[in-house]
C-alpha cells in the first residue's frame, strides 16, 4: 500500500552534463532515474505504468512548443514537479523549469482503470493549490483585494476597512507579492494574523530577487538584535526639549513687553513645532512608545493638540507616500499643483490616484510653475497654512477616519490655546509678525522634506512589490551632517534608511547607514547623500528645469491665443 504522502509530489533534479545526448535522450535518461526512484514507493505494476506518460508529455511541451535548442538544454538543471490534483481521473499538474528558461504550467488527464486505494486518494487531496501572478493581478480592485506574502495568497478585501495603516496601501499594492513592504511596516507579531486571510492558494511562479533576499536577511538580523524595540532615550530627551522650548515661548509672550522678546518667542514656537513634528512622525510609525495604543495617544496629543495637524491626516498621506515613494500619480507628497511640479509629466494633467481627481495643468498652474524656482522658498514659508486646511478638509469629510472624535477634539484644543496665546500680544502688528515668524521657522522643516525627494528619481504608475528596495533607493536623498546635528533633522536625514526600515527608531539610523550603503553598492543601486547646501541646489535645479519647460508652454499659449 502507498503511504499518505507518496503521490502528492515527486521531484527530479539532475544536472545533465553530457555533451553527446540529444534533448530526447536527456528525458529518457531522466525518466529512467525517476522510475528507479519511485520503484520503492509503487508496489503495483499497473500504477507504475502511467509514470512514463508524464515524461512523454513534458518532452512534447518543452521540445516542440518552446523549442529550445538541444545544446541549451544540455548542461542545465532540469526540475520536474508533479502534483496529483483530481483523484477522480488521475489529473496531474506538471511544472517544468529548465534553469533560466520560463516555467511551463499545464494540466494533463490520463484516463486509466487503475484501482485507487484509500491512501492514494488521501495523498492526492493533500496537494497544494496554485495560481499564477497573472491570475493574482486580477484581484486588484476595491472589493476584490488579494495579495501575496512569501508566495502565499491572502484575501484582504474586508481587512482593508480595518487595516491600521488605512486602505490606501492595500489598494495600491493589491494583485501582487508584497513581502518586502509587509516586512518593512509590520512587527513579527503580525505574521500570526495572516492565516485567517489565507485563500489556500500559493503563487506557482513566486521568485525572490537577490536584492530582496539581502533586504529580508538584514531585516531579520535587526529584529533578532532587538533594534526595533530598543528606542534609547530619544523620546525622553525630545519631550524635555519640547517642554523647554514651548514654556520659554509662553513665558516670553506673557512676561515681557519687549518687541524683540515677542519675536524671539515666535522663533521658539517654530522650533517647538519642528521638534514636535519629529515626535509625531515617530509615534505615527509606532517608534515612540512601547505599544500601539500609547503611540496613538501620543500622536493625537503631539500632532493635533500642539501643532494643529491631524495625526489621522498624516497617516493617511504618509503611508501612501512610503508605499508609492516618488510615483507622480500615487504619491501625494509630490502632488502640489498649481504651485509646484517636479516633472514635466504633470503637464499632461495626470490623474491623482490618491485624491481620485485630475491634477489639471491649467493656465494658472502654468504661470505658477513657470516661476516655481523663484517662489519655492516663499511657498515653503506659508506651507503650514495648507496643512491646516488639509486637516480641516479631512476631518469634515465623509471618509472613514480612525478615532475621528479624538482627532477633532485635539484640533479644537490647538485652535483654542494658539489664538489665545497670540491674543496676549499687545497689538495686531506683533500678532501677525509672531505668526509669520513661527511659520517661517517651520519652513526649514518643509524644505527638508522636499530635499529628500524632489530631486530624486520619479515615475508614473502604481508601486510594485518586486522592486521595493530599488524604488526606495531611487526615490530618496539622504542629507549628510555631523552626529551632533541629528536633533535638527530628527533622523530624517537618513531618508533611505528610514524608508527601508520605517519601524526602526531613529537612534539606530546612523549606525545602519554604512550597511545600507554597502548593500546598494553590492547590487549597483543608487545611494545619494548630499550636504544640506548641495540638496538645496539639486532641488532648485529640478524645479528650474520644469519651470523653463512650463514657461515654454506658457508663452506658446500666449502667442496662440493673444
Amino acid at each position: 500500500m502507498l503511504s499518505s504522502s507518496s503521490l502528492s509530489c515527486f521531484i527530479i533534479n539532475r544536472y545533465i552534463h553530457t555533451h553527446h545526448l540529444s534533448a530526447l535522450h536527456t528525458y529518457i535518461y531522466m525518466c529512467k532515474i525517476f522510475l528507479e526512484r519511485v520503484k520503492t514507493i509503487f508496489k503495483q505494476t499497473r500504477e507504475l505504468a502511467i509514470l512514463p506518460l508524464i515524461y512523454i508529455y513534458t518532452y512534447i511541451i518543452i521540445h516542440y512548443i518552446y523549442q529550445p535548442s538541444p545544446s541549451y538544454i544540455r548542461n542545465q538543471t532540469v526540475d520536474c514537479v508533479c502534483y496529483v490534483l483530481q483523484p477522480s481521473d488521475l489529473r496531474y499538474f506538471v511544472r517544468i523549469h529548465v534553469n533560466a528558461l520560463k516555467n511551463f504550467d499545464f494540466f494533463m488527464t490520463i484516463s486509466t482503470t487503475l484501482p485507487l486505494t484509500g491512501a492514494l486518494v488521501g495523498s492526492m487531496v493533500s496537494a497544494k493549490k496554485y495560481i499564477t501572478s497573472e491570475e493574482l493581478g486580477k484581484h486588484n480592485k476595491r472589493g476584490d483585494l488579494w495579495i501575496s506574502i512569501q508566495g502565499k495568497v491572502y484575501n484582504v478585501t474586508e481587512w482593508a476597512k480595518e487595516h491600521p495603516g488605512g486602505d490606501i496601501p492595500l489598494l495600491n499594492m493589491a494583485g501582487q507579492d508584497v513581502t518586502d513592504a509587509f516586512i518593512a511596516f509590520h512587527p513579527g507579531s503580525a505574521w500570526q494574523h495572516l492565516d485567517k486571510f489565507f485563500t489556500g492558494y500559493h503563487l506557482i511562479d513566486y521568485k525572490v530577487s537577490d536584492v530582496s533576499k539581502d533586504y529580508r536577511k538584514l531585516a531579520a538580523e535587526f529584529a533578532k538584535a532587538g533594534m526595533f524595540e530598543k528606542k534609547g532615550h530619544i523620546v525622553i530627551y525630545s519631550i524635555c526639549f519640547v517642554a523647554l522650548l514651548l514654556s520659554s515661548c509662553i513665558y516670553g509672550v506673557l512676561s515681557s513687553d519687549s518687541f524683540s522678546v515677542h519675536m524671539f518667542s515666535g522663533v521658539l514656537l517654530g522650533f517647538t513645532w519642528i521638534q514636535v513634528a519629529y515626535m509625531g512622525h515617530d509615534a505615527g510609525h509606532y517608534q515612540a512608545m512601547s505599544s500601539c495604543g500609547w503611540n496613538k495617544v501620543a500622536g493625537i496629543l503631539i500632532g493635533n493638540c500642539i501643532t494643529g495637524i491631524s495625526i489621522a491626516w498624516w497617516k493617511w498621506t504618509h503611508n501612501a507616500h512610503h508605499i508609492a515613494c516618488n510615483s507622480l500619480d500615487y504619491d501625494p507628497d509630490l502632488q502640489h499643483l498649481p504651485m509646484l511640479a517636479v516633472s514635466d509629466s504633470f503637464f499632461q494633467s495626470l490623474t491623482s490616484k490618491f485624491y481620485n481627481r485630475k491634477l489639471t495643468f491649467d493656465p494658472v498652474a502654468k504661470f505658477f510653475v513657470s516661476y516655481q524656482h523663484l517662489s519655492y522658498y516663499p511657498v515653503m514659508c506659508v506651507a503650514r497654512v495648507n496643512l491646516y486646511l488639509q486637516t480641516l478638509l479631512l476631518l469634515c469629510s465623509k471618509r472613514k477616519i480612525p478615532d475621528r472624535a479624538f482627532n477633532i477634539l485635539g484640533t479644537i484644543i490647538f485652535w483654542t490655546w494658539f489664538p489665545l496665546l497670540v491674543s496676549c500680544l499687545p497689538n495686531w502688528t506683533e500678532r501677525v509678525l509672531f505668526v509669520l515668524i513661527s511659520f517661517c521657522v517651520c519652513a526649514i522643516q518643509h524644505v527638508q522634506f522636499t530635499l529628500n525627494h524632489f530631486a530624486a528619481d520619479v515615475y508614473v504608475g502604481p508601486p510594485t512589490g518586486n522592486n521595493w528596495f530599488e524604488k526606495q533607493s531611487g526615490g530618496t536623498i539622504d542629507i549628510s551632517c555631523y552626529p551632533w546635528m541629528d536633533w535638527f533633522y530628527g533622523g530624517l536625514q537618513f531618508q533611505l534608511e528610514h524608508h527601508l526600515f520605517p519601524r526602526l527608531p531613529r537612534t539606530h539610523l546612523r549606525s545602519i547607514s554604512p550597511i545600507v550603503q554597502d548593500l546598494c553598492k553590492k547590487h549597483n543601486l543608487t545611494y545619494r547623500s548630499l550636504s544640506f547646501y548641495e540638496a538645496n541646489v539639486a532641488t532648485l535645479k529640478t524645479l528650474r528645469t520644469a519651470a523653463y519647460q512650463a514657461r515654454g508652454l506658457l508663452w506658446e499659449a500666449v502667442n496662440t491665443h493673444g
